[in-house]
């Protein structure tokens, strides 16, 4: 290996590094720092993507001194054990919601996390339930403004609740709804025809927000529309929505199929509406530009117009999901409820296959110990273990390159000016003795995707949201909050006006230390010219890796430091087996 392969190999680890840097999402290290601000000023953050509003008391009363608009036709509490807020009867809108476990950050102060919220607060996001009519038609059909009645206050999961509307012509329409003990609602809309004539009416689910979502930049979650038509997944961004709308309604994106679910998902939080699963419908992705910010709508329409003899009426159901993306319970939907795909709402990725069975390990690992940190270290070593025969075959070889580094050595001395010479009788050499000098690379190659996957679990799924580790690292999600420069907050002032790549913390550094330690291992083969720039990959990985959650972090430290104790082992045992064989030629 001559001192240009190294450069160029340097300058690519480099440039990866950056490009990893770039593309992961922004946010998580934004909320990171957010929340240590807030741990260290005691302010309580300004609403982000998910904004923290009151939650609203039954009846439409302030729960926390701030009240949300009752309206002319008033509210009805929503009361569940992970779901709190109120339905709106103007309009037949879902637009208060909060969740009751989940907390914007860190803060003993920190409000709840709000999904819902009404439109005159500053992010508007709301659920909405109607008919459409054919064109040209003088029905009067519920909308926005309409202000239905019920003798109902309250929707809990043992006080279903319901609506109606009567349209002056003829028609009574009618909403059931059901809330289960997590983030589910169950909804009926039946309409009765009083009147003369049949009529045909098409029923219709949206999901709608009226302002401009925050867009990371990142791409290793999907954040914005999608949907499962067909037993497909779909993935859009906020971005082709409002290039890709087209006059004369908007429609950015349309698939038409059987049953499925659409709606709008955050890194946690999902959204989405779910048709009646043996009905035909159309799945539409909009965005309605408006004075404001315009409007993001994801909707399910039927495809055909149902049908409403005189005399008789028609029932349609549907679902609304609305709360966090807790793989166990969406797999439990998945199944229960034979909605195609839920579990897809989170977003494990092209290695799915590997990322989905990765994180049920670690969660099953969790609930034993209690722990995700802990759970993260005895994963760590359980992946360490099955590729233990992978590493010790990479190890020894190294090993064995370390014995041969005196000859080595020798061949540079005696070829000195000759680069091309030294490369070919040190490849003889390796060749001669059955060494492999790429052996060392193979366990990376095979962790890489093990690391990225873990990556992905502890920065998709809500599970490691918020989940603690020991001492100051409060969320394995988020990177080690902590920075040399202010001696890892022993010193009482911010270091927020330097850049963030170098808010380097323990875990980083503890990470570089070991980088070191497995260098020491590698380089015996290598010149003094090749080794000194060698020893600055740990400085490099530090600064660039160090930035990333936590957890990966830990796990990246807990490996190393496995790897170098496999290392250690390996070599006592050659350095054994040469004592024996050297004792044996010696009596001879």
């Amino acid at each position: 290996m001559d001192i240009k392969r190294i450069l160029v190999a340097t300058s690519l680890s480099a440039a990866i590094l950056i490009g990893f840097d770039y593309f992961v999402p922004q946010h998580a290290k934004k909320d990171a720092e957010t929340q240590t601000t807030e741990q260290t000023q005691g302010k309580t953050p300004e609403a982000g993507k998910v904004s923290a509003l009151p939650v609203a008391a039954p009846g439409g009363a302030p729960a926390n001194g701030a009240a949300v608009p009752a309206g002319p036709a008033g509210r009805i509490a929503i009361e569940g054990p992970d779901a709190t807020g109120s339905f709106s009867l103007r309009g037949a809108r879902f637009d208060n919601l909060v969740l009751t476990h989940y907390f914007e950050t860190l803060d003993k102060n920190s409000p709840l996390v709000r999904l819902l919220e009404t439109s005159e607060g500053p992010q508007p996001s709301f659920v909405e339930l109607g008919w459409q009519a054919p064109a040209g038609s003088t029905l009067r059909l519920p909308d926005a403004n309409t202000d239905w009645s019920s003798d109902d206050k309250t929707l809990a999961p043992d006080h279903p609740v319901s609506m109606q509307w009567d349209n002056g012509q003829g028609l009574l329409f009618r909403i059931e709804i059901k809330l289960d003990r997590r983030y589910l609602f169950a909804i009926t809309q039946s309409v009765e025809n009083k009147a003369g004539a049949p009529v045909a009416l098409t029923p219709f689910q949206r999901v709608e927000r009226d302002y401009k979502p925050v867009e990371t930049g990142g791409m290793i979650v999907q954040e914005g529309p999608l949907s499962v038509m067909n037993d497909r997944l779909d993935e859009e961004s906020y971005k082709t929505m409002r290039k890709g709308a087209a006059k004369p309604d908007n429609t950015a994106w349309s698939a038409d199929g059987v049953g499925g679910w659409a709606g709008i998902t955050d890194k946690y939080w999902l959204t989405a509406v779910i048709p009646d699963q043996k009905a035909g419908v159309t799945v539409r992705y909009r965005f309605v530009p408006n004075a404001k910010e315009g409007s993001y709508i994801v909707d399910t329409l039927a495809s055909q117009p149902i049908q409403i003899a005189p005399g008789s009426s028609v029932a349609t159901t549907s679902m609304v999901f609305a709360g966090a993306k807790e793989v166990n319970l969406l797999d439990q939907y998945t199944d229960d409820l034979h909605i195609p795909y839920f579990y897809k709402a989170v977003d494990f990725g092209w290695f799915a296959f590997l990322t989905r069975p990765m994180f049920h390990v670690l969660h099953w690992l969790y609930s034993h110990v209690g722990n995700f940190g802990i759970a993260l270290l005895i994963m760590t070593l359980i992946i360490k273990l099955i590729l233990y025969p992978l590493a010790t075959k990479s190890f020894a070889s190294m090993a064995r390159m370390r014995t041969l580094a005196p000859r080595i050595q020798s061949i540079r001395e005696h070829n000195k000016g000759d680069q091309l010479a030294q490369n070919q009788q040190i490849m003889a050499l390796y060749k001669e003795e059955g060494v492999n000098p790429a052996g060392g690379c193979l366990p990376l190659l095979v962790q890489a995707p093990v690391a990225f996957c873990l990556y992905k679990v502890l920065n998709i799924t809500i599970e490691m949201r918020h989940a603690p580790f020991y001492g100051w690292i409060r969320d394995l999600s988020a990177p080690d909050p902590t920075t040399i420069f202010n001696l890892f907050g022993l010193l009482p002032f911010s270091t927020g006006f330097m850049p963030e790549m170098l808010h380097v913390g323990v875990w980083p550094i503890l990470f570089g230390i070991t980088i070191w330690l497995m260098q020491r291992q590698s380089m015996v083969s290598m010149d003094p010219a090749q080794q000194k720039i060698m020893q600055f990959m740990p400085i490099i990985y530090t600064v660039f890796l160090g930035r990333l959650s936590a957890g990966i972090v830990i796990y990246y430290t807990w490996n190393n430091i496995l790897s170098y104790g496999q290392q250690k082992l390996i070599q006592m045992q050659i350095d054994r087996g040469q004592k024996k064989g050297g004792k044996a030629v010696s009596k001879s």
